[in-house]
């Protein structure tokens, strides 16, 4: 019988409910979390590792004698070396685009709450000002709609193209700045910008890009210069593609308007993370992808690479 160990399961399914397919493909053993110094001896039998967070380098590589296959239970695949594995014989499989509704989904919850300021006009509800009031209604006099508004995207793969396409029905402007620039959709208000113009030109700028050399820390003082004093930042990205010092002084200067955030650098984050006391800055502890229906996804297609690469036709390999 196979030996499977799934080394952090607990944010993929707190209760245990949604492993119930791999079960059926060997011995399964659930850890929530799985520190560093235990994951060799957690993995030391195993087969077949599933990991979301929990570090699978060249060093544990060496020590687990019978691994054949590691199964990463998110798109990213930062918490494996690739090439390690690769010259070991490992196969290396991600989930590749189970929660791009999801994300899309959050990035207008985000856009919406700042057009709305939602989230300020409910605090001013309940510490009574509205009770206090001598009008029916009072508001931000910034509130806005996102039709006519610039909708900026970095990075258009499936939760990009999924935004573009949300945002077009809005009847949003869309600019993109990619670094491939393909699959270019028939709206006749999308096109693709540059890195400056992506900055200069959007109300609402979105990073919907992996973390890489490239986009590390693509937001930073310089960038965040070029932006209206009215646009908005949204990152539901990777939390290394924002310098987080420069973001929290562009709050705190009415550099930007406004900044809703799902993702940071370290999380959980610091005590001294800057953006913890920025003003205007939603932050939320990385929900985006956790969707019911997004997790019940990334199951399924963990439990089908499983079995496709035990049935020798392997899928979603990302060290070949």
């Amino acid at each position: 019988m196979k030996n499977i160990v799934i080394l952090d399961g607990y944010t993929t399914s707190p209760e245990n409910n949604l492993w119930e397919d791999i079960k059926s493909l060997g011995s399964l053993t659930i850890y929530d979390r799985t520190n560093a110094k235990d994951t060799v001896s957690r993995a030391s039998d195993a087969e077949f590792i599933l990991t979301n967070k929990t570090i699978i380098d060249d060093s544990v590589m060496a020590s687990l004698p019978n691994l054949k296959y590691v199964g990463l239970l998110s798109t990213g695949t930062n918490t494996a070396d690739l090439d390690a594995a690769k010259k070991r014989g490992i196969v290396v499989t991600n989930i590749p685009a189970y929660s791009t509704d999801s994300v899309a989904q959050m990035i207008f919850a985000f856009i919406l709450n700042m057009s709305f300021k939602i989230n300020i006009h409910n605090d001013k509800v309940h510490c009574g000002e509205w009770q206090n009031s001598i009008d029916f209604s009072f508001y931000d006099k910034n509130i806005t709609e996102i039709k006519g508004k610039t909708l900026g995207i970095i990075g258009f793969g499936s939760i990009g193209k999924r935004v573009a396409s949300i945002a077009n029905v809005f009847g949003s402007n869309i600019i993109v700045h990619t670094r491939t620039q393909k699959d270019k959709p028939d709206y006749g208000n999308f096109s693709w910008v540059s890195k400056e113009t992506v900055f200069r030109d959007s109300d609402y700028l979105c990073l919907a890009c992996p973390l890489t050399e490239e986009t590390k820390e693509i937001v930073n003082k310089e960038s965040l210069s070029l932006m209206k004093k009215s646009a908005c930042l949204i990152n539901t990205s990777r939390g290394g593609c924002i310098n987080e010092v420069d973001l929290a002084y562009a709050l705190n200067n009415d550099i930007i308007s406004f900044a809703s955030l799902d993702v940071l650098s370290t999380e959980p984050p610091k005590e001294n993370n800057p953006l913890l006391k920025a003003k205007n800055c939603i932050i939320t502890p990385h929900i985006a992808w956790a969707t019911k229906e997004a997790r019940e996804r990334l199951a399924k297609i963990a439990y089908e690479n499983i079995k496709c690469f035990m049935d020798g036709k392997p899928q979603n390999i990302v060290n070949i």
